[in-house]
């Protein structure tokens, strides 16, 4: 008897010589991508290009080639240096999913308006889809890539995907080789966590709530930061985020028949300073009087190079909080960028002053990042970052064992006879310590207000996701709003105070314009929405004074600005 062949296994007779692969870089590698709300439409991950993408391509891609570098600044540039765009994208657990990848394009003259959009469907087996540029049409007015991102049909679905550049002939760059996993939990990665321990401070407070926890009494954990403690790039953003996690720690080693009593609340603002978290912080984490957390993490390392008190509004939310009635504890928390930036020389001083748990997270990375793994790196910036600001879910975790370090060290303390003392000079500044948020909903009792033609509210506000929430909440709802067909009529409040903080919307529309500030008759400052040109909360500091008068406040669109929109968010005030 014959065996007949299988000609279902056979290969090619005549395989073609192979073609050469062109040199490529890795701009995603494997990144878990997320959907969450769009106020632009579908469901979206997006990754925001404009001013990131040389960083991101350094870090992920690890080129260090100057002069490719430099082509990516612009779409010239980019189309000169790259052939194709490879995307593969993969569902979870092999989930059927329909995504379209997105590439979006600013333009030279009406930015938001004349660049290209291009969306592509993608197949979400894994395998790659190969975009050459020279299929599509690309718009003559393309001037810098805006983003990409992938769109989803459902909020919440999550896939793993990857983002190639092929360049051109003539354009090489070095292969790169991905990393082993980390080795969470050995020897070695214990001790770059115990690294992060900056201070282990005066622990009454926090022995304190971990005695009441272990009652079974209730107690509160709160987060106050930026996009990192709102959980950026952690996937999902609200169950993988670090707050989150540490929150579960904290829970698992000290709650009492299953932890029931551990509440969590988290209020991170992406792109946000402690200026704008002092005066948030009735809203955010008290909840207007109805949560009294016990422990609070402050996250502000990363997001203060834009507070213009340069510290002092760091200090007075500290004593903010510590001087609450029910005394919590502080725990000072410094993430990093990629490039190993933080401002912890500047911030930590507080912590020393006031003799609080300080936890850094550079001090645990940083120095194991420049290191090969034969040398001793147990986490390498690409496994850490998700961009150059943002960490990944790994990357979070690190920064709940560095907290959970801290919770373990405190526990096995004894616990301090005298709480710490906070009625001494400030190190940096206290001016705004006793801050109060006035908008729409609450003024009545503390200025006068006329409207003008700010008489409209704004819906179209920064949203982050609160608490263990994975849909997403407006910042600072109760606004005045000035519309393209308002008017231009003052906003005036007439208003008793020694300082006071304006917080406006910035926004990325060109329906947006600048609007003049009097205060007492003088000019003090022109707020111009496009100043970080994305739909963000913007305090300024309007006047601070020893003396404690009334001041009257005037807002006024500019003069050629008129038929723009200008939304006032809120002020902070202090008596």
């Amino acid at each position: 008897m014959i065996n007949q062949e299988d000609n279902s296994k056979e290969g090619p007779k005549a395989p073609k010589d192979p073609v050469k692969r062109r040199s490529s870089i890795f701009f995603m590698f494997e990144s878990t991508i997320e959907a969450t709300c769009s106020s632009e439409g579908k469901p979206s991950q997006d990754i925001y290009l404009e001013g990131r993408i040389k960083e991101n391509v350094k870090f992920t891609g690890g080129v260090t080639d100057e002069k490719i570098l430099k082509l990516l600044e612009n779409c010239s540039g980019f189309h000169k240096l790259v052939h194709s765009i490879g995307v593969s994208v993969k569902g979870i657990n092999n989930a059927p999913l329909n995504i379209d990848f997105v590439l979006k394009n600013l333009g030279k003259g009406k930015k938001y308006e004349t660049g290209t959009l291009l969306r592509v469907p993608c197949r979400t087996d894994g395998s790659e889809l190969i975009l050459k540029l020279k299929d599509y049409t690309w718009s003559p007015e393309d001037d810098i890539l805006s983003k990409f991102a992938f769109e989803f049909e459902n909020v919440g679905e999550l896939a793993i995907a990857t983002v190639k550049f092929y360049l051109h002939s003539g354009y090489e760059v070095p292969e790169v080789a991905m990393e082993p996993p980390v080795s969470f939990g050995s020897d070695e990665y214990k001790a770059m966590i115990a690294k992060s321990l900056l201070n282990k401070g005066n622990n009454k407070r926090l022995k304190t709530a971990i005695e009441k926890a272990q009652r079974g009494e209730d107690v509160t954990i709160a987060y106050i930061g930026g996009s990192i403690t709102q959980g950026a790039a952690a996937k999902p953003i609200n169950t993988n985020c670090y707050p989150y996690k540490a929150y579960l720690k904290f829970k698992d080693m000290f709650g009492k028949d299953g932890g029931e009593n551990i509440h969590y609340v988290k209020a991170g603002v992406g792109g946000t300073p402690s200026e704008l978290g002092i005066i948030r912080y009735g809203r955010d984490i008290l909840k207007d009087g109805e949560v009294e957390p016990d422990i609070v993490i402050v996250e502000f390392a990363v997001n203060d190079e834009g507070d213009e008190t340069k510290g002092i509004c760091y200090e007075s939310l500290c004593l903010k909080i510590l001087s609450s009635k029910n005394k919590p504890a502080v725990i000072l928390l410094f993430a990093v960028f990629m490039n190993d930036w933080n401002l912890q020389d500047r911030l930590s001083p507080v912590g020393k002053h006031y003799n609080l748990p300080m936890v850094s997270i550079k001090d645990a990375v940083v120095e194991q990042f420049s290191l090969r793994k034969s040398e001793g790196n147990i986490i390498s910036k690409r496994q850490f970052f998700y961009d150059i600001f943002h960490p990944t879910n790994d990357g979070h975790r690190v920064m709940v064992d560095c907290l959970e370090h801290l919770f373990l060290e405190t526990k096995k303390a004894v616990k301090d006879r005298d709480d710490i003392i906070i009625d001494k000079p400030p190190v940096i500044g206290d001016r705004f310590k006793n801050i109060h948020l006035i908008d729409k909903e609450n003024y009545r009792n503390v200025a006068t207000i006329t409207e003008g033609s700010f008489t409209q509210t704004d819906t179209d506000l920064q949203m982050v996701e609160m608490d263990d929430n994975p849909f997403l909440s407006p910042e600072f709802p109760f606004n005045w709003m000035h519309t393209n067909s308002s008017g231009n009529e003052s906003f005036r409040m007439i208003i008793k105070c020694s300082s006071l903080i304006l917080v406006f919307k910035d926004s990325g529309s060109n329906t947006f314009g600048k609007a003049d500030i009097f205060v007492d008759g003088k000019r003090v400052k022109t707020a111009d929405p496009h100043e970080n040109n994305w739909t963000h909360c913007n305090p300024v500091i309007l006047f601070q004074s020893e003396d404690c008068k009334k001041h009257t406040v005037d807002i006024k669109m500019v003069s050629d600005n008129e038929d723009k929109c200008f939304t006032i968010l809120g002020f902070g005030y202090t008596l």
